[in-house]
């Protein structure tokens, strides 16, 4: 089975965030909870939805990644674009995202 996380966009600003496992919406995919198994991808699927519902986050969804070396990598290009920032400058404190992460 593939390696799955819980990525979504904070609400209140649209940056993109991911669920680490201290259950906060994290901006860093590196510390995101990697769930393993189905009953953990469930898990993560119900927070989604509280979390939606609660008006934390918006767009949420569980994506593949695959850890090589310890670092996560999204397996869908669009992804790893969210997970290293956009592709040009977008705001003050936002690096455009770095070419050779999202390399395919």
């Amino acid at each position: 089975m593939t390696e799955k996380v819980l990525t979504a966009n904070r609400l209140s600003d649209g940056i993109a965030v991911w669920l680490d496992a201290a259950g906060q919406w994290n901006e860093r995919l590196q510390e995101a909870l990697v769930a393993r198994h189905a009953e953990a991808i469930a898990s993560l699927e119900a927070i989604g939805k509280r979390d939606f519902a609660e008006n934390k986050v918006v767009d949420v969804v569980v994506i593949d990644v695959e850890e090589t070396n310890g670092i996560l990598w999204p397996t869908r290009l669009r992804e790893r674009i969210r997970a290293a920032g956009p592709t040009m400058e977008y705001a003050t404190g936002y690096k455009p995202a770095d070419k050779a992460f999202i390399a395919v």
